[in-house]
């Protein structure tokens, strides 16, 4: 399935297993779609404590190619909801630069009615990125940095140079112009790569412990537990995002029919890939290349594994496979 795994699993209070196959349990990871609740919606999780934005704002008030009667109504929610009307990606290749992506995205056709149904959206959340910056008045890279540095800082859209070359490889898919190359601290998404290596989708790395750190700060909120304080605040207004209130509001099920999302995460369902034993409190994501993160606040637990499937290949029916048996195997830890 992949030629290497890092596992962090612990509670809110520590780690309870950590191991590593095959590589260093240090090796910094691709995190693909782990951006998305990680970096993308802490950072919009800030932004709206600071009230410098509102999850029931129009994406129209800071996108302003994004017009017409049938998208007038989305808001910065949907977006996080995958519920904006947006596809899942573009039909051609990604443009070159913010501008385009902007254009594209906000003049292209709506897939469904907003808030009808949800379609998961690389889409919304790379403009859920650009709307980060611009609110944030600073790149989403840099927000990210400012309020993770203090618990992980090791989760970072660009690594060192000798971070790279310690990196879990991938290998560009068949329509990346990368194509055939191995990619080694280099993103793996194409829409990621176009941007630079940030964006609101995928971009991310880190290795396991760092995400576990990551995750005990968001188990902890979840349960109700005080905020950290070492966790870092941006903006004017009342403190770190990572509150028991924002995380409770953010991880709370979306009223989308049909719907298994929360506000950036995806919820528990008996047929995904946390398996069959989590309570129906917990919550987490999964990334492309093999990555994922559960958070179960009423065990008091969370479950991290990250491997590269990306770089042989196997295919994504397998890997869920794989993340099944991985939580239900941890049932009783």
């Amino acid at each position: 399935m992949f030629p290497a795994a890092t596992v962090d699993v612990g509670s809110s209070l520590e780690p309870l297993w950590q191991d590593a196959l095959e590589t260093p349990f240090d090796t910094p990871f691709d995190l693909a779609s782990l951006t998305k609740p990680i970096a993308t919606t802490t950072v919009v999780m800030n932004l709206v404590s600071n009230r410098l934005t509102a999850l029931d704002e129009p994406v129209a008030r800071t996108m302003s190619e994004w017009r017409g009667d049938d998208r007038s109504g989305v808001t910065v929610r949907d977006l996080l909801e995958h519920a904006s009307g947006l596809a899942a990606r573009l039909v051609d290749a990604p443009p070159g630069s913010r501008r385009e992506f902007e254009h594209e995205i906000c003049t292209m056709q709506l897939e469904y009615a907003p808030r009808t149904r949800s379609i998961y959206s690389d889409l919304g959340f790379i403009l859920l990125g650009f709307l980060a910056a611009d609110r944030g008045k600073a790149a989403l890279d840099r927000q990210f940095a400012q309020l993770v540095e203090p618990i992980a800082p090791a989760l970072v859209f660009a690594l060192s140079a000798d971070d790279r070359r310690r990196a879990a490889p991938t290998m560009a898919l068949d329509k990346d112009i990368r194509r055939g190359r191995e990619l080694k601290g280099e993103v793996h998404d194409n829409y990621a790569a176009a941007l630079g290596g940030v964006a609101g989708h995928a971009g991310l790395f880190g290795p396991a412990a760092a995400v576990g750190a990551f995750a005990r700060a968001v188990l902890r909120a979840a349960r109700g537990d005080p905020p950290s304080p070492r966790f870092g605040a941006t903006g004017s207004g009342a403190g770190a995002p990572l509150t028991p209130a924002m995380v409770q509001l953010f991880a709370r099920p979306s009223s989308v029919p049909g719907s298994s999302r929360a506000l950036g995460w995806d919820t528990m369902r008996p047929t995904s890939s946390c398996g069959t034993h989590m309570s129906s409190a917990a919550f987490g994501h999964v990334g492309f290349t093999g990555t994922s993160l559960w958070i179960d606040p009423d065990r008091d637990r969370y479950f991290v594994l990250l491997t590269n499937r990306a770089f042989t290949g196997a295919s994504l029916d397998v890997m869920r496979d794989v993340r099944r048996a991985f939580h239900d195997a941890l049932a009783d830890l």
